[in-house]
This record gives C-alpha cells, sequence and structure tokens, in this order.
C-alpha cells in the first residue's frame, strides 16, 4: 500500500504507472466517490503525452489520442448490479483495447470479464482530506510483481 498525500501526488503516481504500461493493457480503478480515480487517470495520461482527461461519467467513455491512445471508461452508470451484462464491445469505440491502454474507473466487477492479465488499483481515503491509501493487485501474469 502507497499512502499519497494530494491530487499532485496521485497525478504523479498515475505517471509512474504509465511508464509500466504498453498497448493493450487494463487497468481497474477502484474507489469512492472523490477517491482519485479521475486524477490518477490523468496522470496516466500526462505519462503517455496526452491531456485534458475529464471524467467520463455522463459519456460514459472517452478515446484520448497519443502515441499510445487511452481508453478511459467510467462503469458505474453501466453497472447496476452484479448481474449486468456489460462486455467492452458494447462501448462501440472507435480504437481496439489491443492498440491502447485501457483505463475503467468503478470497474472492480468487470476487470476479469476482458481477461486474465489486468492491474486493479483500490483507492480510499486516509486520516486527512487529501491523504488516499492506493494498492496495487495484480491479475495475472503481466502485472505478476508490479509495486506502486
Amino acid at each position: 500500500m502507497r499512502k499519497v498525500a494530494s491530487v499532485d501526488e496521485m497525478r504523479g503516481l498515475g505517471r509512474f504507472i504509465a511508464t509500466k504500461t504498453k498497448a493493450g493493457d487494463l487497468i481497474v480503478l477502484s474507489g469512492s466517490l472523490g477517491a482519485g480515480k479521475t486524477a490518477l487517470t490523468q496522470g496516466i495520461g500526462a505519462g503517455l503525452g496526452i491531456t485534458g482527461i475529464t471524467s467520463p461519467t455522463f459519456v460514459i467513455s472517452r478515446v484520448h489520442k497519443g502515441k499510445t491512445p487511452l481508453i478511459h471508461v467510467d462503469a458505474y452508470r453501466l453497472l447496476g448490479n452484479e448481474n449486468s451484462t456489460f462486455e467492452f464491445d458494447d462501448l462501440d469505440l472507435d480504437t481496439g483495447r489491443e492498440s491502447a491502454i485501457t483505463v475503467i474507473e468503478w470497474g472492480r466487477q468487470v476487470g476479469a470479464r476482458f481477461g486474465d492479465d489486468f492491474l486493479e488499483i483500490l483507492i480510499e481515503f486516509g486520516a486527512s482530506d487529501d491523504e488516499r491509501n492506493v494498492k496495487a493487485i495484480s491479475h495475472g501474469k503481466r502485472w505478476e510483481g508490479f509495486t506502486l
């Protein structure tokens, strides 16, 4: 687990994660509303040379163009319950997962639907208003041994 003291530090953590990514990677973010999922995604985007990332809550997904594109999905409204039939192809994106880094906010329920290899990031509120506790959980061989 890693303690993050500010929004800027959360973005810095995202930039670090971006240095470890490659096309086809899936990163699943979980945490309460306001925990820092979008800030972490902004950092991942910055690490990929992408700016202008905002929460896709109302549009559900966005594709940000870059050397390696970033697909940013907010699964909150797609997952009404555990029995949701949401599939990634339902988003009808013009960029395939295999050629992009995909980040799914509120994706804890769906990560395993997309294969065995993904990185799960849990963000929890810490002792102060700005502090967060961030934990990485590796799923599959791709992320084996990854630490924050």
